[in-house]
């Protein structure tokens, strides 16, 4: 069973940044992509940013572009979610998730969730 774990959430100023961190468990992390998606309250779940195994390939939305990272370190089987440049609309719950290996590729599993709330 694969559990995903988010952390790094809190209360920011607009401008500000944050870090989110979400471990997950299992000895075969690096063979997968991973997501951070992210749901404001009354909105559906986006996308945010994505991952493939090794690090080398990112995807972004277009809201995110140029002022979050997402990085991975699968010696701690860890994924990362550097935002800066924080805005009052990215407000939301974020959540990472893994991505299956055989299609239609979703995302399989899911963490609790982190809030991230960002004060104007």
């Amino acid at each position: 069973q694969v559990q995903l774990v988010e952390s790094g959430g809190g209360l920011v100023q607009a401008g500000g940044s944050l870090r989110l961190s979400c471990a997950a468990s299992g000895r075969t992390f690096s063979s997968y992509g991973m997501g951070w998606f992210r749901q404001a309250p009354g909105k559906e779940r986006e996308f945010v940013a994505g991952i493939n195994w090794s690090g080398a390939d990112t995807t972004y939305a277009d809201s995110v572009k140029g002022r979050f990272t997402i990085s991975r370190d699968n010696a701690k089987n860890t994924v990362y979610l550097q935002m800066n440049s924080l805005k009052p609309e990215d407000t939301a719950v974020y959540y990472c998730a893994r991505k299956s290996v055989v299609p239609p590729y979703k995302y399989d599993y899911w963490g609790q969730g982190t809030q991230v709330t960002v004060s104007s």
